[in-house]
């Protein structure tokens, strides 16, 4: 039977509307869109400072003279460009209210877009250890100190029950010359994460000359993955990379290397007012090498103790006084490497003096051919081009 000619028209031109609708919603969505900045924050050149309270700022390009602490408030967004230098002026002594850091609230969020040929740097007018703060990010995700707490540094709070919170993803970033003391118990570290969520993205991010530790965590549920941390200078660092409160994520291509008397590669606990206190810290890290220069008094390649659990894998271990070293019971560190909580598999070590403390027997297996990080005790191949000191 044939159609009506207006039917047959009504049909065509429906098609035509349903191919170009199509088409049009093809187009929009394999173009991506651009943020604009829409914050009522000033940005300035030579003064980056005060609090980002709503909207998006982003950082273009060039350089920013950061000359005092810049806060991502609740609700808004800091962008910053590949290839931006954002370098902290110097601070007069005993000038702690002036202190130079940038740190995340909660609901907050960084979103650092280095490249491998364009890293982004946070950096220091001062080329020295210690000389500003760093980056400090506070999220949701659960702690073991209480079901929120107030952060050691930049006094901003952290913790919820929100394991998936997302602040933001820092991508080829290089933090230089951190690690802020205002006194011997607070501390600035280099990259400082502050019950931060796993929703975050961290990854290809390098510490490099700083004076506290490189990497810690308080808690949170954060993955995190090429990691550097270079320690070579006279002033003594801290551990490389600390964990504490609780922190549940993984780790993954880790390359720690420090030539001075400086601590431990790995110092990783619970919580040390109640071992027990949930949750337990217990990540998971994949492809590790840590690298000292057997000396200082915190010679250990690891250190695990008041209650944390752990899995290690594909582990370097070069240059060590004692290779594992976990706290002797009653700590219940000890008591996780019996239990096989605590444990590590496919371990090499190279010119370590003692591979594991008596309370650590039983913890690892050997492997000759493991790789750590990627290449034993050479740099990484992915570490190449966006980092300095290797």
């Amino acid at each position: 039977m044939k159609k009506p000619i207006s039917k047959l028209f009504s049909l065509t031109l429906l098609s035509l509307t349903l191919a170009v609708t199509a088409v049009s919603c093809t187009s929009d969505d394999s173009t991506p869109v651009e943020e604009q900045p829409t914050s009522d924050f000033k940005v300035d050149r030579n003064a980056l400072t005060g609090e980002i309270k709503s909207g998006h700022v982003i950082l273009t390009d060039g350089t920013y003279k950061l000359t005092g602490k810049l806060i991502v408030g609740s609700g808004a967004k800091l962008t910053i460009k590949a290839g931006v230098k954002i370098e902290a002026t110097a601070l007069g002594s005993g000038q702690f209210d002036a202190a130079r850091y940038i740190a995340v609230s909660q609901g907050g969020q960084i979103f650092v877009e280095g490249t491998a040929s364009n890293p982004v740097i946070m950096t220091a007018e001062t080329q020295k250890p210690g000389s500003w703060g760093g980056l400090v990010i506070c999220g949701k995700a659960p702690i073991n100190k209480g079901t929120t707490a107030t952060a050691e540094v930049s006094e901003l709070t952290y913790g919820g029950s929100d394991a998936n919170d997302n602040s933001g993803s820092i991508k080829y970033l290089r933090v230089e010359y951190s690690g802020y003391s205002y006194n011997a118990d607070k501390e600035f570290n280099g990259v400082s994460m502050f019950g931060v969520g796993k929703g975050t993205t961290i990854d290809f991010v390098q510490i490099h000359e700083g004076s506290d530790d490189g990497f810690e965590w308080f808690g949170g549920t954060v993955d995190a993955k090429h990691l550097v941390v270079t320690n070579f200078a006279a002033e003594v660092g801290d551990d490389l990379f600390d964990w504490t409160e609780g922190w549940n994520g993984t780790g993954e291509n880790w390359y720690g290397k420090r030539t001075n008397d400086g601590n431990r590669g790995i110092e990783a606990d619970n919580n040390s007012n109640n071992e027990a206190a949930t949750p337990i810290s217990n990540p998971t890290i994949k492809n590790l090498t840590l690298i000292g220069n057997n000396a200082g008094g915190e010679n250990h390649g690891i250190k695990l103790r008041v209650g944390t659990k752990g899995s290690f894998d594909n582990v370097v271990l070069s240059n060590w006084g004692t290779g594992f070293d976990v706290q002797a019971a009653p700590d219940l560190s000890a008591g996780y490497v019996i239990s096989k909580e605590l444990k590590a598999t496919n371990v090499r070590f190279d010119n370590v003096k003692t591979q594991a403390n008596t309370a650590a027997t039983g913890i690892f297996t050997e492997n000759a051919n493991a790789t750590g990080a990627g290449n034993g005790t050479q740099t990484p191949t992915w570490a190449t081009g966006w980092t300095v000191g290797l």
